[in-house]
């Protein structure tokens, strides 16, 4: 067995005693029931369960195998100091090692070793055995104590324990108590030369501290059990040897610290005799005269022994209680036989003023003690006062004002107030109050003194009121007897004569008037003068108010004491009544309402009576606890409150008090409270202030409390522990005070606070306590320490009371750890560290600084709620503070991380603590690597070099954290939910931070991965049921976990225990489980609003943990086994309807937020599961009702969740699209429609507003070098995922749909969509601003132009005004000719250039639809842009970017449709005609001559852009063999082949791109030339020459012009590129064949015919042109005739060969009115025929 670890099987006495009182993990009865079994022997034997020292137990220790050598010699020498035997030394150094030793284990070795550090342990040993012994009694005491209380939840088991206890217990503690005052104190001679004086001074008071508890134990035993005479006799004997705890054996050691201990020794002793009198019995016995019933009436003997002890007794005021009850027993019983003696010890006992000593006793009893005894001990007491007075006379007892005292003492214990008022008024006490009504309200204090005291619940406040508000006497003293009295002769009975005012108040005031007739009966006359009782009814209250105005009449006369005295008593029944009863104080109002009056008065006179004034403020705070408003606004006005003079604009002024005064508080606190030592006003100040800011005032109040605050943080927080104080305690009482005010105000909710520039109190406490002194004292409060608050608890006399000075301190140390939590967390964020910040983070020397000493409250056993509010701030700190705790912890790291491990590992632990260390703990994983390492503890396992693996140490977190997580544990009391999510959070964060060594220690362990996933594979209770919401967070941090380990691990490595766990996951139907269950749960917050709102977070965590599983899945199904087409579409469905059940009726902001993440999850499914949705149900009617909801729901919120949604609709429509869906299957069409158009019209609105606002004053940005837009997004209304431009594309997605329009049309006449569209479109190309709505809106325009009605719409909104001007901002044509504008962008990227090819594609398509309706406004756009236009077909040579193709390509299919209207265009353009006719003949030559040359192509290529290949993607028209260029750069490709390949692709791109630019031109070149027919009847003049008359092949240079020579080419370079296609059988070479699809060649060849025939078709008439022209010599004519003949038969030839071959027609042949076969027989080729023909023509 290791001596690092213990083997530990007892309990220790102190653990039992925290299970007893609820404060463990086990709370249920049936656990408390068995550790009462398991520990009865033990409560059984009490304090002589540590038996002394024996050489039997020496052998024994010696023979025990299980323990280690050292720890066994340790024994021997704990047993030799202690006296103890010693196995019991043994277990109780277990027991410390357990619990108290704050070293580590490795360390006890070289302690144990080490003489000095030996000795420290040694006696740190002797008090935790101390200890030890006082909560063994402590235990038997609260058994005691609630074994017979119905409320308490423990009663059954506590009775059951006490019955087995009862028989042996009085004889037992009986002779613990006789050992413990006889015992011999221990002295080094015998305890070794360790027990020095102050060891024996601690042993002492040890001593003494058991012997009042085991008075305390036989106390309460008696109260429930009967004591026979004998034992009484007994007792008497043992308390008279001992002196009633005075006369103890060692009592040369008692010092003054020592008293209270010796005086609740004396109080015991004593009340355990009067308790064993049993005098209720006794008072019961006389009122039923049946005395003889009573245990003392039949032994004589007894008696008479006990008179004689008794009369030997009366020199110490114990002996009071005691000889007064046996006066009233003998009295009672046999009132004959001993009246002398009773008479001796009745006087005995009034000489010793018993009823001033129980009044002390009670006082005594209930300041320190547990609130039982006390409230035990007057119950006695109350039976032996209300037999006292109902047996003797009053005036025989002494002085009724200490009766009195002792009566109100009395009845503060519960229930009795109630039952004096049951009882009979002549009865008991009732007798003190009959006199006190007696001499009302001559003297007033009595009365209202007994009144306040009999004040307990609302019953007893009617009671009191009644009875005060029905008075039937009036007693006066007179000095002599006045005038306007009659009186009989024996002056017994006088009679007024006059009515008379009873105050010398002011007419119109309250008043008491007593009439004239009034009789009154002379009480006592002599020569002091005459009292009399008048018979006269009034109402006191009335009385009272007139104390009070009297009060306020003399404040400045010399009067003014004797009146507070009065007044004060009346204010104090007042606080009491309306606490107890707030229903009472509209009836007091007449008082209350002059409070803030006397207020005012009494605080401004120069010496003001304190006491008046505190009973004032408490009366208010409890009116501010109902009515704060009120209060404060009276309040206000009386000058009592500090206040400011000058308005508060700035925190610097607020901090620095500029304006600010005290207020009368203020000068009283600095001038009378803090000279006296006395702080009634300023603790009644602190709590008024905190009632009226928990009162949730409106800012304004809450404004002008902030003088009231600053007092406190500036004149009282930062030196209230220098003040003078008169009584212990009351400093830790402010502080507490100080600490709940600043608590509340940090509590505030913000909503109260309005933000702005003034400081609100909030903001100004949180200030101060950051920026100065009042920090560093909250600072200060923290780092009072465990073993300070540790020595206070220990040197406390009681057992454990609930409000001493102990109590306050631990309170005003955990409002420290909260206030500065919440300091921390709402300080707004600033680079600089503040004061307060750096007094927590800065290192000290020796581990003294404050970090360590919060981490060492864990050692901190009394209250659970300390360590764990100390954690919480460390891991506050851990977070925000830039400093590591590591370090700041020094030596003590590993001692403090093995205790809290040791809290963490316990079994009976409150559950909270070990929450909280786990929470700290998973802060640290992220934030504080050395101590995250310091608790994982990892060992290197010695393996070959290189490789690491890691072992889990001896002191590993991970070890406690796998018994939490582990599936056999869960359920049992110590695992509850909580604790489990807390360790799952722990293991999640592990993998958050890829803590790879403690993460692959931990996948491989023994059924990791088994445990893990066993919360998935639960039920759980439906959402409407649930209770415990962690578990929803458990279960989302093992999702988490899960896809963390899919996504980092590659499939192949994952363990294979979490390939079968997901196996059966997906085996077990969870995925539908779970899919269903998230559903349900978002319906259930939707559904339920406040309920909803409370489990938001967990369920929040759970929808995003789920999200995140099934994004994974879906590029990860094989491994997460979800590859089911059923499965996913179940789980799209149960996706689809969670979106709609969060956001159909948004109301709270929980139920968007989720709405929001389950759309995100949706559109993700959407993208990557088409063929799943493509197979769906109807999805467009919950999106449709969703977007409906979601459009009419707060602006702000739904942003994101609208473009979502737009996102959603969009997809879906595409994906039906492709699947060919028509538009019947879409009913909600004009609905949406309508939504959507709505959008686009207010949206489009809005960014206009916004480009206006931010447009600068020139109008047009400067910058307009680029094409690219650098501008700022506009009010963050521009984005390419904002809610404008997705729902433009929804538009335009729908519109697609509607083909026909016979939706939109309607829909566009109801919404003015166009309008707003293309206003806003002109303002954004303008300025050029909002490219990404300029796009998308004539992606819009595009799609409506391609059908008639939508082109007559586009172009009769005014589209060409919107468009035509202000697309020239878009760019900018150089002067140089050259022009910058043709990027090498990608092509896809949203650009300004993108915009112009979409203005260019956008007019074609209306010229094409629209035709002649269309012409002018399309000459009016060329003639615009013409510069651009001619530059854009001239660029190609220089420029061959995808980007310069693509607008090449936009413009001349523009010009295409335009050349069908040639006249007109000559008619308004003549020049630019000729100009465009001259540039397409060069763009032809261009394209053929780059076509014709490849090798050249390619070096072009790489001239420019540096690289083989041109950047980025293909633009999306392109749908022909380029489009397989995919994300393949030849900079990724690795090898030679790969980048081969590549740079193959990229030409073939650009190869497609001329192509089609080629063809176009020539198409457009074919319109223009004449027509053969034309030709053929001499029309030609109108057409000039295109193409030069010479046979050269195509050139590159510009200076070269077109010639026959350049058609001709352009026509082999078809053929050619026909012949490669077909070249399939050539593996080899890369040819276009190997790099296309079967449908993109095929597209293909119809382009390369196209561009033959339109060829061919401008060659022959360009020929027959020539040939007709006059102008031209014979000798060219017949040269062109020759050249012609050959090259077009060789052509002819070649084609032959191609048809022969079968390829397809062009498409226009196949347009042609010809019917039959294509290709069927090449002579029905039309252009081949045609060129027959003109060879024919030729060769003649």
């Amino acid at each position: 067995p290791s001596l690092s670890n213990p083997m530990f099987s007892h309990r220790s006495s102190r653990e039992l005693w925290t299970i007893l009182l609820g404060r463990s993990a086990l709370r249920e009865p049936a656990q408390i029931e068995a550790e009462l079994d398991r520990h009865w022997e033990k409560l059984h034997q009490g304090l002589t369960y540590y038996k002394p020292a024996s050489s039997s137990a020496v052998a024994r220790l010696k023979a025990n195998k299980e323990a280690a050598k050292p720890l066994k010699d340790f024994s021997l020498r704990i047993s030799k100091l202690l006296g103890l035997d010693e196995e019991k030394s043994l277990q109780i150094l277990q027991c410390y090692l357990q619990e108290d030793y704050r070293g580590t284990r490795n360390s006890l070795k070289s302690v144990l070793q080490d003489e000095r550090q030996s000795q420290a342990l040694l006696l740190k040993i002797a008090d935790f055995y101390f200890e030890e012994r006082v909560c063994l009694l402590r235990c038997v005491l609260l058994l005691l104590t609630y074994f017979q209380d119905e409320r308490h939840p423990y009663k059954a088991e506590y009775a059951s324990c006490v019955n087995k206890l009862e028989k042996d217990l009085v004889a037992n503690y009986k002779s613990q108590f006789e050992n413990l005052f006889k015992a011999e104190a221990p002295t080094w001679e015998t305890h070794g030369n360790l027990m020095t004086e102050r060891q024996i001074s601690r042993w002492f008071r040890q001593c003494l501290r058991e012997q009042s508890l085991l008075l305390e134990i036989l106390f309460l035993y008696y109260a429930y059990f009967e004591m026979s005479p004998t034992d009484l006799l007994s007792f008497t004997k043992l308390f008279k040897e001992q002196g009633f705890g005075l006369r103890q054996t060692n009592r040369h050691l008692v010092d003054k610290s020592m008293d209270p201990l010796v005086d609740r020794i004396g109080y015991f002793s004593s009340l355990i005799l009067v308790e064993g009198m049993d005098i209720d019995f006794l008072h019961k016995c006389a009122l039923e005269d049946c005395t003889d019933q009573h245990q003392f009436y039949s032994t004589p003997e007894v008696t008479k022994e006990m008179d004689q002890l008794l009369l030997t007794l009366g020199d110490i005021p114990h002996h009071g209680p005691v000889l007064l009850s046996w006066v009233l027993l003998r009295h009672t019983l046999k009132p004959n036989e001993s009246s002398p003696v009773v008479r001796k010890i009745g006087n005995t006992a009034l000489q010793l003023g018993v009823f001033k000593y129980l009044s002390t006793m009670l006082q005594g009893l209930g300041v320190s003690g547990n609130n039982c005894t006390a409230s035990t001990a007057k119950m006695c007491i109350y039976g032996l006062l209300s037999f006292v007075i109902t047996s003797f006379e009053e005036e025989t007892l002494g002085s009724p004002q200490h009766l009195i005292d002792a009566a109100c003492e009395v009845l503060s214990a519960p229930s009795l107030a109630e039952l004096f008022w049951e009882m009979r008024p002549n009865m008991g006490l009732g007798m003190i109050l009959d006199s006190a009504v007696g001499m009302f309200p001559h003297k007033t204090g009595p009365l209202l003194q007994l009144l306040t005291a009999l004040l307990s619940n609302k019953s007893t406040v009617k009671k009191v009121y009644t009875f005060l508000d029905k008075m039937s006497f009036y007693t006066e003293v007179y000095k002599q007897k006045p005038n306007e009295i009659i009186s009989k002769d024996d002056e017994t009975l006088w009679r007024r004569q006059i009515p008379k005012l009873l105050y010398p108040l002011g007419s119109g005031q309250t008043n008491l008037r007593m009439p004239q007739g009034v009789l009154g009966q002379v009480v006592m006359a002599g020569e002091q003068g005459y009292v009399v009782r008048w018979d006269y009814s009034y109402s006191a209250w009335t009385l009272f108010t007139c104390e009070v105005e009297m009060l306020l009449h003399v404040v400045s006369t010399a009067d003014v004491i004797a009146h507070c005295e009065r007044v004060k008593p009346i204010l104090d029944l007042v606080h009491k009544i309306i606490s107890t009863d707030w229903t009472v104080s509209d009836c007091l109002l007449p008082l209350t309402s002059r409070i803030y009056m006397l207020l005012q008065r009494l605080t401004s006179v120069i010496n003001p009576p304190v006491a008046v004034i505190a009973s004032c403020v408490n009366c208010l705070i409890v009116l501010a606890a109902r009515n704060p408003g009120k209060v404060w606004s009276s309040l206000h006005h009386t000058g009592f409150l500090p206040f400011a003079s000058s308005p508060l604009t700035s925190m610097a002024q607020s901090i620095s008090a500029e304006g600010m005064k005290a207020g009368n508080y203020g000068n009283l606190l600095v001038q009378i409270e803090q000279p006296r030592g006395e702080y009634a006003v300023t603790i009644a100040f602190l709590r008024l202030i905190t009632t009226l800011v928990k009162g949730q005032l409106g800012s304004t109040q809450n404004k002008g409390l902030i003088p009231c605050v600053l007092l406190v943080l500036k004149e009282m927080l930062p030196t209230y522990h220098k003040w003078r104080y008169n009584t212990y305690g009351v400093r830790e009482r402010i502080g507490c005070l100080i600490l709940e005010l600043v608590h509340a105000i940090l509590n505030l909710s913000p909503e109260g606070e309005d933000a702005g520039s003034t400081p609100t109190l909030q903001s100004l406490c949180i200030y101060s306590l950051a920026n100065t002194e009042a920090g560093q004292a909250v600072v200060n409060i923290m780092g009072v320490g465990v073993d300070t608050i540790d020595m206070v608890l220990a040197a406390q006399p009681s057992s454990g009371g609930t409000e001493g000075p102990e109590q306050i301190l631990i309170q005003t140390v955990k409002l420290a750890f909260s206030v500065t939590n919440n300091v921390i967390r709402l300080k707004p964020p600033s680079d600089v560290a503040s004061p307060l910040e750096q007094a927590l983070t800065q290192h000290g020397g020796h581990g003294n600084n404050l970090i360590a000493v919060l981490a060492k409250y864990i050692y901190h056993k009394h209250d659970p709620a300390l360590p764990r509010l100390a954690i919480q701030l460390l891991k506050r700190l851990a977070t925000v503070a830039p400093m590591s705790v590591y370090a700041c912890l020094g030596s003590d790291a590993a001692a403090i991380r093995d205790a809290f491990l040791t809290r963490l590992q316990s079994r009976t632990e409150d559950m909270r603590i070990k929450v909280m260390i786990l929470e700290f703990l998973t802060v640290a994983v992220e934030t504080q690597p050395g101590l995250i390492e310091l608790f994982l503890n990892l060992e290197v396992k010695d393996g070959s070099e290189g490789s690491k693996e890691f072992l889990l140490g001896e002191w590993s977190c991970l070890q406690v954290v796998l018994d939490l997580i582990d599936s056999k544990q869960q359920g049992k009391y110590w695992c509850p939910p909580l604790l489990q999510r807390a360790a799952l959070a722990f293991l999640l964060a592990l993998w958050q931070d890829r803590r790879d060594s403690a993460i692959s220690v931990l996948r491989t362990k023994d059924k990791f991965w088994e445990n893990l996933t066993t919360p998935l594979f639960g039920t759980l209770p439906s959402p409407s049921e649930m209770t415990e919401y962690c578990v929803l967070e458990t279960c989302a941090f093992v999702m988490k976990i899960i896809g963390l380990e899919i996504y980092y691990v590659v499939s192949g490595s994952l363990e294979p225990s979490l390939k079968d766990a997901l196996q059966r996951f997906s085996s077990g139907r969870r995925y539908e489980y779970w899919s269903q269950y998230v559903k349900a749960l978002v319906a259930h917050i939707s559904e339920t609003e406040e309920e909803g709102v409370r489990s938001f977070p967990e369920t929040q965590m759970l929808i995003s943990a789920w999200r995140m599983l099934l994004i994974l899945s879906t590029s990860h199904s094989d491994v997460m086994q979800l590859t089911e087409e059923s499965v996913k579409l179940k789980l799209f469905m149960d996706v689809l309807d969670g979106t709609k059940a969060a956001l159909l009726v948004p109301r709270s902001l929980p139920c968007l937020r989720l709405g929001s993440m389950m759309a995100t999850l949706l559109l993700i499914l959407l993208k990557q599961w088409r063929s799943v949705v493509a197979t769906a149900p109807d999805i467009l009617t919950p999106l449709a009702l969703v977007l409906e909801s979601v459009l009419q729901a707060d602006q702000q919120l739904m942003e994101r969740t609208k473009a979502k949604v737009f996102s959603a609709l969009i997809s879906v429509l595409q994906i039906q699209g492709l699947n060919g869906e028509r538009p019947a299957s879409i009913p909600q069409l004009p609905q949406l429609l309508l939504c959507v158009c709505d959008t686009v019209k207010d949206e489009a609105l809005a960014l206009m507003d916004s480009t206006h606002h931010l447009a600068p004053p020139g109008d047009t940005p400067e910058d307009r070098d680029s094409m690219e837009t650098d501008s700022p997004r506009c009010l963050q209304k521009d984005q390419r995922d904002g809610v404008c431009v997705l729902a433009l594309h929804l538009a335009k997605e729908l519109c697609r749909v509607d083909e026909d329009g016979e939706h939109w049309v309607s829909v566009m006449r109801q919404v003015p969509v166009l309008p707003s569209v293309l206003s806003a479109l002109e303002l954004s190309l303008r300025l050029r601003q909002n490219l990404f709505f300029s796009e998308a809106s004539l992606h819009l325009l595009l799609t409506l132009a391609r059908t008639p009605q939508g082109a007559a719409a586009v172009a009769g909104a005014g589209l060409i005004q919107s468009i035509c001007l202000p697309l020239l901002s878009v760019y900018e044509v150089s002067s140089n000719g050259g022009s910058q504008s043709f990027s090498r962008k990608a092509q896809d990227s949203p650009c300004w250039p993108g915009v112009y090819r979409l203005c260019m594609s956008l007019m074609e398509s209306l010229l094409k639809t629209l035709r002649y309706n269309f012409i002018n406004e399309a000459l009016d756009f060329v003639g615009v842009h013409q510069e651009r236009i001619l530059q854009c077909l001239n660029a190609v040579r220089t420029v061959q970017s995808l980007v310069c193709l693509d607008e090449a390509d936009h413009t001349v299919g523009f010009l295409l449709q335009l050349s069908s209207f040639c006249k007109e265009w000559q008619f308004h353009l003549p020049k630019l005609l000729r100009d465009v006719q001259v540039n397409l003949c060069y763009l032809c030559q261009t394209c053929t001559y780059l076509l014709h040359s490849k090798k050249m192509l390619h070096h072009y290529l790489q001239a420019k852009n540096g690289e083989a290949l041109p950047p980025g993607p293909l633009a999306r028209p392109q749908r022909v063999a380029a489009a397989l260029l995919t994300q393949h750069t030849a900079k990724e490709a690795a090898d030679g082949g790969e980048r081969e390949e590549a740079e193959q692709k990229g030409l073939l791109t650009v190869q497609c791109s001329l192509l089609k630019i080629l063809s176009k031109a020539l198409a457009a070149l074919q319109r223009f030339t004449p027509d053969c027919c034309q030709i053929l009847l001499d029309q030609v003049r109108p057409y000039p020459h295109a193409v030069r008359l010479s046979f050269s092949a195509p050139a590159f240079d510009p200076d070269v012009p077109p010639s026959f020579g350049t058609l001709l080419g352009t026509i082999n370079v078809a053929l050619s590129m026909l012949g490669e296609i077909e070249k399939k059988k050539e593996p080899a070479s890369l040819n276009i064949a190997s790099l296309a699809s079967p449908d993109e060649i095929q597209a293909l060849k119809s382009l390369l015919m196209f561009t033959m025939e339109n060829g061919f078709y401008v060659l022959t008439s360009q020929a027959t042109r020539c040939l007709k022209d006059p102008s031209i010599v014979p000798r060219d004519k017949q040269r062109l005739k020759q050249e012609l003949s050959s090259e077009l038969s060789t052509l002819l030839s070649a084609l032959y060969r191609h048809f022969r071959r079968g390829s397809p027609s062009s498409p226009a042949s196949s347009q042609s009115k010809t019917p039959g076969p294509k290709g069927s027989h090449e002579g029905q080729e039309p252009i081949i025929q045609l060129v027959q023909a003109f060879v024919r023509l030729v060769q003649r």
